[in-house]
């Protein structure tokens, strides 16, 4: 009985693993990465997982048990998936250009697109990149097409927008999605964007010249300085280094002579001993003789010398330490007195050249100055005298083709002259008589004109004697004639009582 529960046991054990490894192997489990597409009997009634009524069923995150000979299951990738596209276009412009570009794409994840890609790629997963190649190569050209390089190079945003959204459609019918699309490298055998750039490479490169010039500059600019005071260190150093060197030197010869004074001191002080040994012991005798007399004494004077050695002691350091607080001053007021008098040396020197510079300047601009104004006085008084000598060249051969034009001339601008004095006669006469009424006042008119007349021949008469006596003819003078008319003028008889007319 116990073979036979035994046998029993194992039997129903046997068939528990032959049942858990024949689940095994019917239980099929979706990874997270792929969906499972089960089609055959039994599919059609789940509508959760069956979007459409193709007839076959969907399964993401979880396992279902797939029936051999009844049921296939089959799994699709929602990996990602990389393209790279390599496309010839030709822009509004006309010019060639090559656009590199990468796809990242997956199946989506919805239940739509996972069954329209297993409807297109469930056998063919490995040809999806083919497709996607062919469908962002079209869309790339035709909007490449409507576009400039620059729009191409400064709007890529702007390009990848337009090829997603224009792909869109195609896209959602394959049932794929468009995780990422980047514009790597845009590139033109004609050299049209190599050119764009030469422009702004120039203009960079000049502000890195001119930037580099001024940096050069500054730091020149810089170095001077630093050298500038560097000099300046290195003066006030020697002249620091020259007062210490003249300290050491008195510092020197002082200790050079403090060797025999302190020799003669230490003789002075042996002598000052022995001396002081000998009274002793000639004195022992006194003083233990007289000791409490002498010893009361002898320290008292004792005390008085020391307190008067240590005083001529202080009193010769003090000295000494004047002595050298002096000398130290005077060396720094010879030294700060050839300084100032070097440099007013300096600047005396300096503003005498400046002096005679332009003394010397002066002196040259005024030399310069003088010479000018005499030739231009020598140049106007030569012109003035030729002017003068043409004048009376001129007159001379006008007296002598036609005299009585001349005089006429020189008669008529003298004129009012001549006039005003023969006027001048009448200037006194408070009344004037006129007999004949208007026959008498045209009579005396008659012989003032007259008195023209005589001076016209009187000037005539006398060019003509002088043109004979020197052979030169010269303009009458008026003030002569001008005289004879008044002359003639004051002859006229008037009468001092006022003016009246009377017909006779």
């Amino acid at each position: 009985m116990q073979e036979q529960a035994l046998y029993v046991v194992a039997a129903i054990v046997i068939g528990l693993l032959l049942l858990f490894v024949l689940f095994r192997v019917l239980w099929k489990v979706a990874e997270p990465n792929e969906a499972l597409i089960i089609s055959g009997l039994g599919t059609g009634g789940n509508t959760k997982s069956r979007p459409d009524s193709m007839g076959f069923k969907i399964i993401t995150g979880k396992g279902t048990l797939v029936i051999p000979g009844f049921q296939t299951a089959r799994r699709l990738s929602l990996d990602t998936h990389g393209a790279n596209l390599q496309v010839s276009c030709v822009t509004q412009q006309g010019l060639p250009v090559t656009v590199r570009a990468v796809v990242i794409y997956k199946v989506g994840d919805d239940f739509v697109s996972i069954a329209n890609a297993a409807r297109r790629f469930l056998d063919q997963q490995s040809g999806m990149n083919n497709t996607i190649h062919e469908l962002f190569a079209g869309h790339l050209r035709s909007i490449c097409g409507g576009l400039t390089i620059e729009d191409l190079i400064h709007n890529r945003d702007a390009l990848t927008g337009a090829v997603r959204q224009s792909s869109a459609d195609e896209m959602s019918k394959l049932g794929l999605v468009v995780d990422s699309l980047q514009i790597q490298e845009i590139d033109d055998e004609s050299g049209y964007i190599l050119n764009l750039g030469k422009p702004h490479a120039a203009a960079v490169a000049a502000s890195a010249r001119i930037a580099e010039a001024q940096r050069d500059q500054e730091a020149t600019e810089a170095e001077q300085a630093a050298q500038a005071r560097k000099a300046a260190a290195v003066r006030e150093s020697q002249i620091q280094q020259a007062g210490y060197q003249a300290e050491v030197d008195q510092a020197r010869a002082k200790s050079g002579q403090s060797g025999p004074l302190a020799e003669a001191t230490a003789r002075q002080e042996v002598v000052v001993q022995e001396t002081r040994a000998a009274e002793l012991e000639a004195n022992l005798s006194e003083q233990r003789l007289l000791s409490e007399i002498s010893k009361p004494a002898d320290a008292k004077a004792y005390e008085t010398r020391t307190i008067a050695d240590a005083e001529r002691d202080a009193r010769i350091a003090r000295a000494q330490a004047e002595a050298k607080e002096t000398e130290l001053r005077a060396a720094a007021d010879a030294t700060r007195v050839k300084t100032a008098a070097a440099a007013q040396a300096e600047a005396t020197r300096a503003r005498g050249e400046a002096e005679a510079a332009a003394t010397r300047a002066t002196g040259e601009a005024e030399a310069a100055a003088a010479r000018a104004k005499g030739l231009a006085e020598a140049e106007a008084a030569q012109a003035k005298g030729l002017a003068e000598a043409e004048a009376i060249k001129a007159r001379a051969a006008a007296l002598a083709e036609n005299q009585e034009a001349v005089v006429a001339q020189q008669l008529a601008e003298n004129w009012p002259e001549i006039v005003q004095a023969g006027a001048s006669a009448l200037g006194n006469v408070d009344h004037m008589v006129v007999l004949n009424g208007a026959e008498g006042v045209g009579d005396m008119f008659g012989k003032a004109l007259s008195l023209g007349g005589t001076g016209l021949g009187l000037a005539r008469t006398l060019m003509r004697a002088m043109q004979d006596e020197d052979g030169k003819a010269e303009a009458p003078v008026v003030g002569s004639d001008g005289a004879a008319a008044g002359d003639a003028v004051r002859n006229i008889p008037v009468d001092r009582s006022p003016l009246r007319h009377t017909d006779s």
